[in-house]
């Protein structure tokens, strides 16, 4: 099986995708810059002089209205 990298990261599976992120705007951030999506809109959008494309703002916007959620205070139930 061939793997992709994140950073220092294998990427083996999807959920490696979602570790360590705040919300659906991180794990779309993390499959672009995976799949080499993210490479290619820095470089039209450096073609075309544009100084920002948008990705940031609409990763946080999503991160915003799609958060994962993690409830840490939780303990699990055990059988009696």
């Amino acid at each position: 099986m061939k793997m992709a990298h994140l950073g220092s990261r294998k990427i083996r599976n999807v959920k490696d995708l979602v570790i360590d992120k705040r919300g659906l705007g991180d794990t779309i951030e993390a499959i672009t810059a995976v799949t080499g999506i993210k490479t290619v809109v820095k470089l039209a959008a450096d073609a075309l002089g544009v100084e920002d494309c948008g990705c940031d703002k609409r990763r946080d916007a999503l991160n915003r209205i799609f958060p994962y959620k993690i409830e840490s205070n939780v303990t699990p139930k055990t059988s009696d």
